[in-house]
């Protein structure tokens, strides 16, 4: 069975131009990978959890950030299947943060590969605004639809 997430495409107009809040994923595979690996805070659903409720958790997990919006005032984005099989409902929604609140939480990593060692890395290294052309050249190519599917863009 095919891995489900949810996320959030937070978006905001700067002179009437949309930019949208995207984050880079953390640890040493990611280190040095940039242009097609970016993407909307996301994760996986919990048990019976609700794809919206578990794209509010994961953006509060990897962002540090809670949006306090009810369930009307996101835009639902449908879903899209990333390469690897993995299915994404994404939602977006109109909101200013400052990415410079941004915090992820961490996970633990055996690193060196076979070394015995732990070591603890943030889920998200680095967050931040991009406009529509350059989202979508650092956009997880599947996720990038959902820069498409908003109404403005």
């Amino acid at each position: 069975m095919a891995l489900i997430s949810a996320g959030i495409l937070v978006f905001r107009r700067v002179n009437n131009q949309p930019e949208f809040f995207l984050v880079h994923p953390g640890g040493p595979f990611f280190v040095k990978k940039n242009e097609g690996f970016w993407t909307i805070p996301k994760g996986l659903l919990v048990g019976e959890e609700k794809p919206l409720a578990a794209a509010m958790r994961e953006f509060a997990e990897e962002t540090g950030i809670e949006l306090r919006f009810g369930i009307e005032e996101f835009i639902p984005l449908g879903t899209v299947t990333q390469k690897g099989g993995k299915l994404i409902h994404g939602f977006a929604i109109e909101f200013d943060l400052d990415e410079k609140a941004f915090k992820s939480n961490t996970f633990l990593l055996e690193w060196p590969p076979k070394s015995g060692k732990q070591r603890e890395f943030p889920e998200v290294d680095k967050a931040g605004w991009f406009a529509l052309d350059e989202a979508k050249r650092l956009m997880n190519e599947a996720q990038s639809e959902f820069l498409n599917r908003l109404d403005f863009v």
